[in-house]
């Protein structure tokens, strides 16, 4: 008598592992990928093989979403030390031993050359949520201060390098982890409030700060001449703020309904500088106009209320803070980025999620969705077993 074995199908083994994953946090990713490529090749075609790199870039980050969705939070958790750890070893070896390209040292050779700082994109609010975790129901003033002086290591070593852009992410992450850990208003709101005021000086005594001559302690001359150009563009415009005056351009060209796809002559004249990264979102603005530009926007506000709601559903305070610091890292990326394009914000070298072209930003981001879908999985299993 013979025996009949039914063999699984190949889509029957692999469907299981894609068990858990949030279906509307994918959708919102393929969306925006989607919109990543149409942009890349319009901006990119005739731009070497950008529009290529850009593809296998998203597919290397969706095979890392994939590969960290099956890591616990526990398990990411034991990694958050020795991940910081590294991270800040790195930046030690970069500052006495790195490489210096255009003025900035920034990367180290170890047999292949690396950026350490885009290390603690993820380990320094893995870092800050461990903290946290262990110190869960005992929380007093010193726990805050450590964690202050553990995110102020890194960030100092990296503006050291200088990199304000990196560096600005790596202090949005940290700060949101502390914020949502517990962090009183009363000492949120001071800095806010003196931000503001700062803020405020700097532009009604514009004329007398960004004088020539007129040095400002602490930034370095390019930072102060990147805010000095964001105040008033027309001061070099065909220098330093060149960038901003044909972001603006461009943005303003595309109208309600944009000038349409591959038509945009800002964008193929090459009066966009940096069109495939970070001055992407003039070149898709021009194309796509201000309806292009909404449907991309929320589609980032709803990638963030969607971390968000993951993290008001996680099961532990590390699952929690992970969530909220991965929202916030998305929402200052987009931010920032889209900022500095349409000239409210200083140009700090900030690449759109998804949309601008690069290796390293898109592993980043391949990494933290990977997290949020890990802490989908284990919330999800935790409620069957009950």
């Amino acid at each position: 008598m013979e025996t009949t074995i039914n063999q699984p199908t190949l889509l029957a083994r692999v469907l299981p592992l894609f068990r858990g994953f949030d279906g509307w946090l994918l959708l919102l990713v393929l969306v925006l990928a989607g919109a990543g490529l149409l942009a890349m090749y319009s901006s990119g075609y005739d731009h070497g093989t950008r529009f290529a790199d850009h593809g296998r870039n998203m597919l290397i980050a969706l095979a890392l979403l994939f590969v960290v969705a099956q890591i616990p939070p526990q398990r990411l958790m034991a990694l958050a030390p020795p991940i910081y750890a590294a991270g800040v070893a790195l930046l030690v070896a970069v500052a006495v031993a790195g490489i210096t390209k255009k003025g900035a040292q920034r990367w180290i050779d170890l047999g292949v050359v690396i950026q350490p700082s885009e290390l603690l994109k993820i380990g320094m609010p893995l870092m800050l949520a461990w903290w946290f975790q262990k110190r869960e129901g005992q929380l007093r003033a010193v726990d805050f201060a450590v964690a202050g002086l553990l995110l102020a290591m890194p960030v100092g070593l990296i503006m050291k390098q200088p990199d304000l852009g990196t560096s600005l992410l790596v202090l949005a992450a940290g700060l949101s982890v502390i914020f949502f850990a517990g962090l009183s208003w009363k000492l949120v709101l001071p800095p806010v409030l003196l931000g503001a005021v700062g803020i405020a000086l700097i532009v009604g005594f514009e004329p007398q700060l960004c004088a020539e001559g007129v040095r400002w302690p602490v930034l370095h001359d390019y930072q102060q001449q990147r805010i000095c150009t964001l105040l008033d563009p027309t001061r070099d415009p065909l220098g330093k703020g060149f960038h901003i005056i044909q972001g603006m351009i461009a943005i303003g060209s595309g109208g309600t309904f944009g000038k349409g796809f591959m038509a945009g002559t800002q964008t193929h004249l090459e009066f966009i500088p940096e069109r495939t990264t970070d001055f992407i979102f003039a070149a898709f603005s021009e194309e796509f106009g201000l309806i292009g530009n909404l449907v991309l926007i929320v589609c980032f506000l709803l990638l963030v209320w969607r971390g968000l709601a993951i993290a008001m559903h996680a099961s532990t305070l590390f699952s929690r803070l992970m969530a909220a610091a991965v929202s916030m890292i998305f929402f200052t990326y987009a931010f920032v980025n889209m900022g500095m394009v349409s000239g409210i914000l200083p140009v700090v070298g900030v690449p759109l999620p998804f949309i601008s072209y690069g290796g390293t930003a898109m592993v980043t981001l391949g990494l933290s969705l990977g997290i949020l879908m890990s802490i989908v999985r284990s919330q999800r299993d935790l409620s069957q077993a009950r």
